[in-house]
């Protein structure tokens, strides 16, 4: 029995797909806030159940009967923490064998703000005597292609990354990651870092959007605080887009590359070109 929490998410919806193209869907359980969004999975034969991080009885309900679970990591940056804890303790209690966390590339070293939380949750598996496996996911291609549109509007991609380079992947090849831990055996203990293939600076990325699109698009290279202030500008929250831009320095000092392609051997298949994650933008 495997089961995934935030089924219904961006990353989650992939697993669950991806695992039922080789697994019977009477052995996948998805733990979802509302299981009224996940009638079709039901409908195939996919256990859903009701869960929520903030909830631990409802929790050690839900995973009753698991052997493995991917808990995904909450979107709730500042309370993650804690959402975790109430998973892994609703694990042990359930007596569920595996535990595989969606942490962040070089969680144990990166300079990022949002590599507190996943280093505090990795804690908690180190000290849950739970067995565990880490997949430490780079950035998502989708971080930036979701905004491809608005670049060829204005021209210019914004970023306060300089020449740092991402080594992106689509989430999908994340997902695939996931399904891969989750259906061999041996996996317990092991840390993944996972990353694309291919790095690129945003002066990169802007370049093929420009090439795919046909319009000129440039990159423009802010300091943290106006990049912040331009996202907030184009809609998105304060602690969003404060994380973002920290994010973007980081990156400038090498935390969002990596050349170890540990992903593409998990998944037995070349990640995603960025040419292609930014075509299936462009086309809405």
């Amino acid at each position: 029995m495997i089961a995934i929490t935030g089924a219904t998410g961006q990353l989650g919806r992939l697993v669950v797909e991806g695992l039922l193209a080789s697994q019977p869907a009477s052995s996948i359980v998805a733990i979802v806030r509302d299981p009224a969004k996940a009638t079709a999975w039901a409908a195939r034969g996919v256990q859903v159940r009701q869960g929520d991080y903030t909830q631990p009885a409802a929790l050690a309900q839900a995973l009753q009967g698991v052997d493995k679970l991917l808990l995904i990591s909450s979107s709730e940056v500042g309370q993650r923490t804690a959402q975790h804890r109430n998973v892994i303790d609703a694990a042990r209690q359930a007596g569920v064998k595996l535990v595989a966390y969606t942490s962040i590339l070089r969680a144990d070293s990166s300079p990022l703000g949002l590599a507190r939380e996943h280093r505090e949750t990795e804690a908690l598996l180190r000290g849950s005597g739970l067995s565990h496996v880490l997949l430490r996911n780079g950035w998502y291609t989708e971080n930036y292609t979701a905004s491809a549109p608005a670049a060829v509007q204005h021209g210019a991609v914004l970023g306060s990354a300089g020449t740092g380079r991402y080594s992106f992947a689509a989430r999908a090849d994340y997902a695939a990651a996931a399904v891969a831990v989750l259906t061999q055996e041996g996996q317990a203990g092991r840390v993944y870092e996972l990353a694309g293939d291919q790095a690129y600076t945003l002066a990169d990325y802007a370049a093929e959007i420009a090439r795919l699109s046909g319009k000129p698009v440039a990159y423009q290279n802010l300091p943290e605080a106006e990049y912040a202030k331009a996202l907030v500008q184009i809609g998105l929250p304060d602690f969003v887009a404060a994380m973002l831009a920290e994010s973007d320095v980081g990156a400038s000092k090498g935390a969002l590359f990596d050349e170890g392609r540990a992903l593409s051997r998990l998944i037995g298949r070349p990640t995603t070109p960025v040419a292609e994650s930014i075509k299936a933008a462009l086309k809405g």
